[in-house]
């Protein structure tokens, strides 16, 4: 949001400003300190107010240390402006496009006046969840993204399988459920046994297998790069060797598969690959620790040298910020 927007709570303090002699008046003073507004005999001045607000509006003040930082770093672009209005429009069709409906959502979901402080709001949050995906992209290692290459990067992957799939309706009780998965198994066990003894795979691909689009082709895939396939299936291919098939059925969401595996291309160098791979570092990272998220703004503030002149301030952020990394701990 534009800091005439943000700072709510806090540019209040500028309402002293304004009772000045501009208006013909003098500026009353209680206890040293310029009254910003009366009630009847009752008077609150700046002070009262500032320090009343350093607790309970300490996001507002987040919010603007936030643009101050990343403004500068992260220009507005299309990109930006695409990703706010996908936004907007996943809200509106879920809600309802409605005139009122709409600013009574935003109102009280994300706590705007309007689409225009949706927007500002939008992409404050933007700008963030790009500088903490920057900020841990530059703090992972080399032995990080060397061991993630060893152990995770392929070259495109050729396979074919043979998939039994558990043929069972959505409602069948849960003992038709097992009946079902056990046939399956069992069927799927069956055509190991047939190619340990020597019958071939396309062979047995055409006659069993319930993926009719590779079926009729000997179950073959073409080459794929692992991240393609489901965890199960990419695991299974990238432990077998060239011309060898599981030896027991893997189990995915869509059933059985018997997987043989035919092929592997050459794996990009480490140095083609390193982008792409600190990427997936940094997503894994996220997910693997939700507090990630707020730890970082907080290393990114402070390496921005803020200085904090008023330690209850300071207190009420570290009380701020502390909750919500804890909030995340606990629904994580």
């Amino acid at each position: 949001m534009k800091k005439n927007k943000i700072i709510m709570g806090l540019s209040a303090l500028l309402v002293v400003t304004l009772i000045t002699t501009g208006c013909g008046k003098e500026i009353e003073v209680k206890n040293g300190s310029k009254v910003a507004v009366s009630v009847k005999d009752e008077k609150f001045t700046a002070t009262e107010y500032y320090e009343e607000i350093k607790e309970n509006n300490i996001s507002t003040l987040i919010d603007m240390i936030d643009h101050s930082i990343l403004d500068k770093k992260y220009k507005s672009d299309d990109a930006e402006k695409n990703e706010i209005d996908n936004q907007i429009e996943q809200i509106k069709s879920y809600y309802g496009d409605d005139e009122n409906t709409y600013k009574s959502v935003i109102q009280q979901y994300f706590g705007v006046e309007d689409e225009k402080e949706l927007r500002e709001k939008l992409s404050l949050e933007y700008k963030r969840n790009k500088a903490v995906e920057d900020y841990i992209k530059e703090n992972i290692k080399d032995d990080e993204i060397k061991k993630y290459y060893e152990e995770n990067v392929f070259g495109q992957l050729k396979a074919s399988h043979i998939l039994i799939s558990v043929n069972v309706s959505e409602d069948a009780s849960d003992e038709e459920k097992e009946k079902a998965d056990k046939k399956a198994l069992e069927t799927a066990k069956k055509i190991i046994k047939d190619l340990n003894q020597g019958k071939k795979f396309k062979t047995l691909a055409k006659k069993y297998s319930d993926d009719k689009a590779t079926a009729t082709n000997g179950g073959d895939l073409g080459y794929f790069n692992a991240t393609d396939m489901v965890e199960e299936f990419s695991n299974a291919v990238k432990n077998l060797k060239n011309n060898e098939y599981t030896k027991e059925p893997v189990k995915t969401q869509y059933g059985y598969h018997i997987i043989l595996r035919t092929g592997e291309k050459d794996k990009p160098t480490l140095k083609e690959a390193k982008d792409d791979i600190k990427d997936k570092i940094k997503t894994q990272k996220l997910n693997d620790n939700k507090a990630l998220y707020y730890e970082s703004l907080m290393d990114i503030r402070d390496k921005n040298k803020i200085k904090w002149n008023d330690d209850k301030l300071k207190k009420s952020y570290d009380k701020y910020m502390n909750k919500l990394i804890e909030s995340t701990k606990e629904n994580s």
